[in-house]
């Protein structure tokens, strides 16, 4: 596969070969824990035990690598496995990382639980707001600034491109969370960023039956000057062992082959709810990147094709308004989680969010978040209104 095949192309194809011992069109699932070697050292492609590869989950990882144009791409067992694997390849004590106001809970309690007690500091920062990112840099200390665009769950958007630039003023990596848009939708590595994360439970799996994390790399790029990132990262991926099975591999690898036709639907779905919604009388504000009243509207145009399947909204009446809507609906689903096929509904405060309570990224509690889905759009809205109309 080269950057000129087209994105379905390469989500079918990229990695994905005819299996050469019996033609098989899909890639079999390698349940296999170990590998005969012909000889002391002598693998076969490479081949020696699972942790270190596996033939399913290389077939992945060239397929994510391919849809995000990078050099490398690297699958685990969860998105913080492969967050936690960046991190410890990339950062020592006395390290600084610049964190969005705006981020995944897990994302917040991973630096502020597990990373600042080992050493590695941070700072918050609106990521929306370029000069924040800016002043939020420590020089000489600042190894990493981590974004998400658009973030979760209040759907800022952030310049890729602008913090690029800011990062590497300082010699610090940009790591781009690209779990809500997908690389379907936006390709950060294109635009400037060293390193891509994904939740591949997420949009990239798509069906709400696999857990899984994605790191695509930029090639050639280096950790303050010397290291060279790829290598760190494949080095602690096999030392740390948080890697995809074969069958939770093969799982997103199909999931994958959709990708592109499914983004397309929960885009026009997301579209539709978010004109209803914003003409309901109990929505005091509709939270979507394709709103020209968005703050980063312009932005999101520029580096996303679409923008998304993800839309968050607030209640007038506020928090036990969200709660009971929340209750209320039958055919969204109270969920954690998103980018399945199927719609969820949620509130963030007390459920995704819960954990950054009381600090800087505590989220209102008149929110609710949206993973829209790809079921009759009609019907989506019918449920939403009747929901709103009693409890909004």
């Amino acid at each position: 596969m080269s950057d000129e095949h087209g994105f379905s192309t390469r989500a079918i194809h990229a990695g994905q070969e005819a299996d050469p011992l019996t033609g098989a069109v899909v890639t079999p699932i390698y349940q296999v824990s170990t590998y005969k070697q012909d000889g002391i050292g002598g693998f076969r492609s490479g081949y020696e035990y699972s942790r270190s590869a596996n033939p399913t989950r290389s077939a992945l990882e060239e397929c994510l690598a391919a849809l995000e144009g990078g050099s490398r791409g690297f699958a685990f067992a969860s998105g913080l496995a492969g967050q936690d694997t960046v991190c410890r390849a990339l950062l020592v004590p006395g390290d600084h990382v610049v964190v969005p106001s705006d981020a995944y809970g897990g994302t917040y309690r991973y630096f502020n639980k597990v990373a600042r007690p080992q050493g590695v500091e941070h700072s918050i920062a609106a990521i929306a707001d370029v000069d924040a990112v800016r002043a939020a840099i420590r020089p000489g200390r600042t190894r990493m600034v981590w974004v998400e665009t658009p973030t979760n769950p209040l759907l800022g958007v952030a310049d890729v491109e602008a913090i690029a630039e800011v990062a590497h003023s300082v010699g610090a990596l940009l790591v781009v969370d690209n779990t809500f848009a997908t690389a379907y939708l936006q390709n950060p590595l294109a635009l400037g960023a060293d390193i891509v994360v994904h939740s591949t439970t997420k949009y990239s799996g798509g069906h709400s039956d696999v857990v899984g994390g994605a790191v695509i790399t930029r090639g050639g790029v280096t950790a303050a000057g010397r290291e060279d990132v790829e290598e760190r990262i494949a080095f602690h991926q096999n030392a740390i062992g948080g890697v995809a099975g074969p069958f939770d591999a093969w799982l997103t690898l199909r999931g994958l082959k959709t990708l592109a036709i499914r983004m397309e639907r929960h885009c026009d779905n997301a579209e539709r709810v978010v004109d209803f919604l914003a003409g309901h009388p109990a929505v005091s504000q509709v939270l979507y990147p394709g709103l020209p009243t968005h703050a980063n509207h312009d932005v999101a145009a520029r580096q996303m094709r679409r923008f998304g399947g993800m839309v968050s909204f607030r209640l007038r009446k506020g928090e036990d308004a969200a709660v009971k809507a929340c209750a209320a609906v039958s055919l969204w689903t109270l969920g954690e989680s998103l980018g399945g096929v199927e719609s969820l509904i949620e509130h963030p405060a007390r459920m995704t969010h819960a954990s950054v309570a009381g600090t800087e990224l505590e989220v209102p509690g008149d929110l609710i978040r949206l993973s829209v889905g790809i079921e009759d759009v009609d019907d989506l809205i019918a449920d939403l209104r009747e929901a709103l109309d009693v409890h909004g």
